[in-house]
């Protein structure tokens, strides 16, 4: 089932999520739900934020991003990204390392909204699968980016929060636009 993607300005969007301590049926259908919903919504990822769910849940799809590649090794070899995907992510750990390196990052929850944002290069994620299983494995390009920009948002942390303090004044118009579009809707 598609679920409605919230908006810049819902609360939920800044709260940290809580730790899943079992996979449940709720739990796995909301995996479906959130994957289903992030490709109809065209994007490479979904945070539980993001359909209103303050959870850590990320669901990561980067397989259609042919002109941004991106790199994955586990086990210390490298391996298939598009084998890995949908990359489901539960209880994520991440820590990134590498050179830091500016990218352009979009966000469902910020339609029509897109910056160069700076992060490591790489990442380290531990976390738990869709089964509950341990998952550890090392990302990069835009896969990196993706999961760094999805761990913030379980985090209560937007890549507006990232940009840098021009590029958020320059787009102050339109973020408070939507800010008050969707505290508006709110209240309805």
């Amino acid at each position: 089932m598609v679920l409605p993607i919230v908006h810049y300005g819902h609360p939920v969007l800044r709260k940290k999520g809580e730790r899943i301590a079992e996979i449940t049926p709720a739990v796995t259908k909301l995996i479906k739900d959130m994957i289903e919903t992030m490709y109809d919504a065209e994007g490479v990822g979904l945070a539980a934020q993001q359909v209103a769910h303050a959870l850590q849940l990320t669901v990561i799809d980067v397989r259609e991003v042919k002109e941004r590649p991106s790199t994955l090794e586990l086990n210390g070899q490298p391996a298939d990204v598009a084998a890995f995907m949908p990359l489901v992510l539960i209880n994520p750990e991440v820590k990134g390392y590498g050179t830091s390196v500016a990218g352009p990052e979009g966000c469902l929850s910020f339609p029509e909204i897109y910056e160069d944002v700076t992060r490591p290069e790489f990442v380290e994620v531990s976390a738990l699968d869709a089964k509950g299983k341990p998952i550890q494995f090392k990302a990069g390009g835009l896969l990196a980016r993706a999961i760094q920009h999805e761990t913030d948002h379980l985090n209560g942390i937007l890549f507006i929060d990232r940009m840098p303090t021009k590029a958020k004044q320059a787009l102050k118009p339109e973020l408070d636009d939507l800010q008050a579009e969707t505290k508006a809707s709110l209240l309805k």
